[in-house]
């Protein structure tokens, strides 16, 4: 089945054409803000326009709009295309990639999450999720790495804390959906916030952290 892969959950903005277990084409941009104006036109560039009977997309955690902007797109490419679509999360992908890369013991992945904290996930190969998804700071992150190496862009604030310590910067890119297991690859396409966004609901309300909306 050819699938589609959306990444908008961070400053990447990173889409993947997978069919038969091979990358057909790919493109990753950092791009840190204007996921919105960038994404369609890059999916447009795509061997048939991207069109796929099946579509990946990024769940988060991460930025809550550029989490918005891939989903929404998602679901729309889907109802057009009459295309299924699954989620998968930043940090489980960030995790198969490093693992992929010749990472053999657990290691913490973590992604910037703002307010100076990180959303924090621990995973033994597989990758396999050894604990529930956190949002901490980065003295606390430290505190949680229990020895395991630190992987993702969220690194450099618990550097700030700890000089020393060495981790390995990393962002999600689409084409490594490939890596990840069914269980990993088969979420539902709505978003993982790992904390209250700062952004308000109608009302005034904010999204549950932790939970999808």
């Amino acid at each position: 089945m050819r699938t589609l892969v959306i990444d908008t959950a961070t400053a990447a903005c990173s889409i993947a054409l997978i069919e038969g277990g091979a990358i057909l084409a790919a493109a990753h941009r950092e791009v840190g803000r204007g996921h919105a104006e960038q994404l369609l036109p890059m999916i447009a560039e795509l061997p048939d326009g991207g069109r796929a009977a099946h579509i990946l997309v990024d769940v988060g955690p991460g930025s809550f709009t550029g989490l918005r902007v891939g989903i929404a797109a998602a679901r729309g490419l889907a109802l057009g295309w009459g295309a299924d679509v699954h989620g998968y999360s930043s940090l489980s992908l960030i995790a198969a990639a490093a693992f992929a890369a010749g990472q053999v013991h657990d290691i913490a992945v973590m992604l910037e999450g703002g307010h100076g904290e990180v959303f924090m996930q621990a995973f033994a190969p597989g990758p396999m999720p050894l604990d529930a998804l956190a949002s901490r700071t980065p003295d606390a992150a430290i505190d949680a790495l229990a020895g395991r190496h630190p992987v993702g862009n969220g690194v450099r604030w618990l550097q700030q804390v700890a000089p020393d310590l060495v981790g390995t910067p990393a962002l999600p890119n689409a084409a490594d959906a490939l890596l990840l297991p069914i269980p990993l690859a088969t979420l539902p396409p709505r978003p993982l916030y790992g904390r209250a966004p700062d952004a308000k609901l109608p009302g005034g309300k904010l999204p549950a952290a932790g939970t999808v909306a």
